[in-house]
């Protein structure tokens, strides 16, 4: 099985909106694409923003945004920080773990945001924490822990 590699992300600058980077996978077939579909990411300092554009695929029986897609959101996060904080390796990293407390409910009609900041970083691991936000109203917040990729 091959392994990930620098090339399996698109990461490049959005020419109409200043400081916004599309986040993507180049294999277009891939769960980041198909189900949640474009996205785009900038650094804030300390911290990372990705950002989802919810679409009616992404709802849950009330019209809100589902947890299901919440949940994509903020596990594709903990890449984007690794990746834009550390520099690090996203592509071979995995998550070891994600704790989540949903806080409110999502508005599918508008931008969601993960807003993601590093707490520690060890040899192998990365410790992370974050929100997701649209604008004031909290939609949940997380913790998660990244293990970076085997050395060959």
């Amino acid at each position: 099985m091959p392994t990930p590699t620098g090339e399996d992300f698109l990461y490049q600058e959005i020419e109409d909106a200043p400081g916004w980077f599309v986040w993507d996978l180049t294999d277009k077939t891939r769960w980041n694409h198909t189900v949640m579909g474009p996205m785009r990411v900038r650094r804030e300092g300390d911290f990372v923003r990705l950002r989802m554009y919810p679409e009616h695929k992404h709802t849950n029986l009330l019209n809100n945004l589902h947890g299901a897609a919440t949940l994509s959101l903020i596990d594709i996060s903990l890449f984007a920080g690794v990746r834009l904080l550390l520099d690090g390796d996203a592509s071979g990293s995995v998550t070891l773990d994600l704790s989540t407390q949903f806080i409110g409910a999502g508005d599918v009609e508008q931008p969601v945001d993960a807003v993601i900041e590093v707490l520690r970083e060890t040899r192998r691991l990365v410790f992370l924490r974050g929100l997701v936000v649209q604008e004031d109203n909290k939609i949940a917040a997380y913790a998660g822990t990244v293990r970076k990729p085997s050395q060959k």
